[in-house]
């Protein structure tokens, strides 16, 4: 009873350990979706003022392949990425479109004007409802939407050039007919 006592600290060290070992070759930027492979969520969200019309979710079913990026003018890294969203809507291989998330109206339009706007429609989640039912945890987030309104890659935070190489571009490509 006695080294039972002693081993118990032992044993519970090495599970500490494992789990410390196992999570640190987890990529922190990977983070699953349990949408990957659904339609996207119901939404209705009103426009952006000179971005109309607003969003509806069953236009993206009925659309080419889609970008939608979760974006406010308060957010640094969306200012990082955002030389990343006008590059990939020079392609013009896919429609780009903006939620704006929980920002003021002035500050938004502000934003697009002076860093550009790559988006052809923008909608509004004032409250930031709509967002929550896209598994939103912060901004920037970035999914990629087929034809079908199906979600089919997530991308958690700013995008990085390769990025968009290696991941968001192959998914468009992949999902056009």
């Amino acid at each position: 009873m006695k080294r039972l006592k002693y081993l118990l600290p032992l044993v519970i060290a090495l599970l500490l350990g494992a789990l410390l070992y196992v999570g640190l070759g987890l990529d922190p930027r990977s983070i699953p979706s349990s949408l990957i492979g659904k339609p996207v969520p119901p939404y209705d969200l009103p426009p952006l003022p000179g971005k109309e019309p607003g969003l509806i979710a069953a236009d993206l079913a009925k659309s080419e392949v889609s970008v939608i990026n979760v974006w406010a003018s308060w957010c640094g890294p969306c200012r990082i990425e955002h030389p990343q969203l006008m590059r990939l809507a020079k392609t013009g291989e896919v429609r780009m479109i903006g939620i704006n998330y929980k920002d003021r109206e002035a500050d938004a339009l502000g934003f697009l004007s002076r860093e550009g706007d790559p988006f052809q429609a923008v909608g509004v989640d004032a409250a930031g409802r709509v967002t929550i039912e896209w598994g939103v945890y912060g901004v920037p987030e970035t999914f990629v939407v087929n034809g079908d309104g199906r979600i089919i890659l997530k991308h958690v935070g700013p995008l990085r050039p390769e990025d968009i190489d290696e991941k968001i571009l192959p998914a468009i490509r992949a999902s056009q007919p």
